[in-house]
């Protein structure tokens, strides 16, 4: 495919999304209809369609509308492209630039500051409140595309040797330092999961802030660990591979983790999955970890398109499931033991106000330590409060 065939591939895509079909689902979908195009050609339709979601308030600023079309225009006009080598009329390319078009935006237009930040307007005031004087930079951040990280699975081999066997593979690594475990892809990042490193349980896919947050958790030799929003089961991965440890899994719904036992036997760890009964009869844990549904404000980068799905009716309704489960995770945990919250989330309400919530009038309980990342230190935006139950 030509660089113009991909944008008009992109512009179908985008008008599909736009009128309400998942990101994920579309592509898949174009991709399955048109087996003409080759891998290279899928990958770049991919970044046109996501980069344009990433920015798609200023890219509809600077293209003067939500169609797929003038969200491709917009995109590329930030790019500095050549709008009239691509927007040609030639064969498969997009139909030639309008008057309408060629003159859109208006000189001197400035653009409002949540559209410029990429930001629903009702969400940058909890930006600032949240972030401060961060609250840009992290907006800004959250417009380009994520870096790729590897968790280096430290029981079967060292960081080190993770990186001769990658680099063998023609998959260039550096390590990162928010976690002793993470590598940071800088070549060939689609070759990992066809690779022999990461075949053979040497390697897995996860982001260099998740490992930070598993690397936060206190353990010991023997103790007994419930990951109680598993989800595709990342982090109980994580916590089997850092020590002598008994990890159990759990979700609300058990069909997210599909792939868990595949991806235990692979990583060379055993990991049981707990129905929510089980849960209680297994109980009590030392650690109970509990990384709750939330807004995903942290990786934006990687789901963009739901910054334009979050609506503050959605958001409230995820602070209360985030409060019931803090308090029913909290009735696993032993005596002297560890609650664990964590969230992908930027935002102060999902983050350190649900702490204080469930504190207040706990006296049972007392935060001993917390983390909050953001795309600034290089990972995805992750937040963490670990909790000890005083009870002995």
């Amino acid at each position: 495919m030509t660089p113009a065939a991909r944008v008009q591939a992109a512009i179908e895509i985008l008008d599909r999304i736009v009128a309400g079909q998942a990101a994920e689902q579309t592509l898949t979908g174009w991709a399955r209809g048109n087996r003409y195009a080759g891998s290279s050609d899928r990958v770049a339709i991919r970044d046109h369609v996501f980069d344009a979601l990433r920015r798609r308030r200023s890219a509809a600023a600077l293209g003067g509308g939500e169609t797929g079309r003038a969200l491709m225009i917009g995109l590329l006009r930030q790019r500095g492209e050549d709008l009239d080598a691509v927007f040609s009329g030639g064969p498969h390319a997009p139909g030639p630039l309008t008057e309408r078009e060629r003159h859109t935006p208006d000189p001197g237009f400035q653009m409002p500051e949540a559209v410029a930040a990429d930001l629903p307007d009702w969400l940058l005031p909890l930006f600032r409140e949240s972030l401060g004087d961060r609250a840009m930079a992290v907006a800004e951040a959250l417009r380009h595309r994520a870096p790729v990280f590897l968790r280096v699975n430290l029981g079967r081999a060292t960081r080190e040797a993770a990186q001769s066997r990658l680099a063998a593979e023609g998959i260039a690594t550096e390590p990162h330092p928010l976690a002793g475990s993470a590598l940071l892809v800088t070549a060939n990042a689609r070759r990992v999961q066809q690779g022999a490193a990461f075949q053979e349980g040497i390697v897995e896919l996860q982001d260099a802030a998740s490992q930070a947050v598993v690397e936060r958790i206190p353990l010991c030799d023997g103790d007994r660990i419930l990951d109680y929003c598993a989800g595709g089961g990342g982090k109980s991965l994580a916590l089997a591979a850092r020590a002598n440890v008994r990890v159990f899994a759990h979700d609300i719904d058990p069909r997210r983790m599909t792939d868990l036992p595949a991806r235990a036997k692979r990583a060379g760890v055993r990991i049981a999955q707990l129905t929510t009964d089980q849960t209680r009869t297994e109980a009590p844990f030392d650690i109970v970890l509990t990384d709750v549904p939330c807004s995903g404000s942290g990786s934006w980068r990687r789901a963009p398109e739901a910054k334009w799905t979050l609506t503050p009716d959605r958001l409230a309704e995820l602070e209360t499931w985030q409060s019931s489960i803090l308090a029913q995770a909290s009735t696993l945990v032993r005596p002297g033991g560890y609650l664990v919250y964590a969230t992908c989330s930027l935002m102060k309400r999902e983050n350190q106000d649900q702490i204080a919530h469930f504190l207040s009038g706990r006296t049972e309980w007392k935060q001993v330590d917390a983390l909050q990342l953001t795309p600034l230190d290089g990972g995805d935006g992750f937040y963490c409060a670990i909790l000890r139950c005083n009870l002995r």
